[in-house]
């Protein structure tokens, strides 16, 4: 499962922000703030959908250029498209939608690669000027008696939180997470279009932040 980000469902954007800047935007720009206010004040998930369209194919290809990898390029750009509409109050028009959305997918791109490179070790400094190999043990991939009971409290927790979702949102995260299917067997499956399903699943993410952030014990 990909990382939940917090979000707070309640935010809105300052009240009048936009008839001052509106005579600077581009008719573009005009489109893609009404869908934000949109989603955002009123909750309208045509807009969050509308949104996920226009952007979701050149985010994709701006990611997979710098990752290389088209399931890590997708899972990507579904975070990406997360942290957004979780950060949708963050947003100003000065700054093109397309710009803004780019910034936050790039700094999630990078924060894989570190990732990575947290995971990697350089045996390079395992060896002398003779040639003298050091064996160094690795740990084992395999979890502790410990962790196996830490994980499954966790999960009796996480399948807690998501039953309290509303059933179109709970279905999608089941299904996605603990089913495995991909979007397209679960839109055909729901027999929703493909963007339907992906905004239930940012929508459904953004629900489950929310509430994982107002408990007191973290999961």
């Amino acid at each position: 499962m990909q990382p939940v980000v917090t979000c707070n469902e309640n935010s809105s954007l300052p009240e009048g922000r936009i008839v001052d800047e509106s005579k600077l935007m581009t008719e573009k720009a005009r489109r893609d703030y009404k869908l934000v206010r949109l989603a955002l004040h009123e909750g309208d998930e045509s807009a969050y959908a509308k949104l996920l369209k226009l952007y979701k194919e050149p985010l994709f290809q701006m990611l997979y250029k710098m990752i290389g990898n088209v399931d890590e390029a997708d899972d990507l750009t579904m975070e990406t498209f997360g942290k957004a509409f979780c950060q949708l109050d963050r947003y100003t028009p000065t700054n093109a939608f397309s710009t803004w959305l780019f910034s936050i997918g790039s700094n999630c791109c990078i924060d894989l690669i570190r990732r990575r490179r947290l995971q990697t070790v350089s045996m390079s400094s395992f060896t002398d000027s003779d040639d003298e190999v050091y064996e160094l043990p690795m740990p084992s991939n395999s979890p502790t008696p410990e962790e196996e009971v830490i994980a499954s409290q966790r999960a009796v927790r996480m399948r807690d939180v998501i039953s309290q979702l509303k059933p179109a949102y709970r279905r999608v995260i089941e299904m996605r997470y603990f089913e495995e299917l991909s979007y397209e067997e679960i839109a055909e499956r729901l027999q929703l279009p493909m963007g339907t399903v992906k905004v239930h699943l940012l929508r459904a993410r953004q629900l489950l932040a929310s509430i994982i952030g107002s408990q007191s014990e973290p999961i």
